[in-house]
């Protein structure tokens, strides 16, 4: 699996999810594959899991905001990091971030770097199996499925709020089969 990864530029973007704390799981398994892997926070996936855990797996700094400027990054990092990418993955995704790409919303670092993605998109939904079965939240995956975005189903099991439904980030290991199909077409 990791030649398939091997000087791939992946960017990760975390979002407001409890299972925020899974993706340094996924982020060290791309790292330890070859992967050149940015981390992208959004403020909420900053409550569940800090940024220094990401620099740390991946020895680079993670974005948070588009007004710090890296080295890599001068210029617009919206832009910049959009066109330097082989794919973008955002995982965990909150019903939030489906319904910003939905719709075009750019008010943080990751909307604005997938507003101006051309690359391949995927999206693992976490959230609550009500917030995910609701007919907007499912409105908005089949609108961006039909433009080309791929959807990775969240898994059935114990959820945190203590009920059991459809709405566990899916295994790791589902992710990066999912990844290695998108980046091989």
């Amino acid at each position: 699996m990791s030649s398939a990864f091997a000087k791939k530029h992946i960017l990760v973007g975390v979002t407001g999810s409890i299972a925020a704390y899974k993706a340094c799981d996924l982020v060290s398994r791309l790292v330890e594959m070859q992967a050149h892997t940015t981390v992208v926070m959004t403020r909420s996936a900053m409550r569940f899991v800090r940024p220094l855990s990401f620099e740390s797996l991946t020895g680079e700094p993670v974005i948070t905001s588009l007004w710090k400027r890296t080295k890599e990054y001068r210029r617009t990092v919206h832009i910049s990091l959009a066109q330097s990418i082989d794919c973008a993955l955002i995982a965990p995704a909150s019903a939030n971030i489906i319904a910003k790409l939905r719709i075009g919303i750019c008010d943080d670092a990751l909307s604005c770097i997938m507003c101006a993605c051309k690359k391949p998109v995927i999206i693992a939904p976490a959230m609550n199996d009500q917030m995910y079965t609701n007919p907007a939240t499912q409105e908005n995956i089949e609108i961006l499925k039909g433009r080309g975005v791929t959807f990775i189903d969240p898994a059935e099991g114990r959820l945190a709020c203590g009920t059991t439904g459809k709405g566990r980030l899916a295994d790791v290991d589902c992710i990066l089969q999912t990844l290695i199909s998108v980046l091989s077409r």
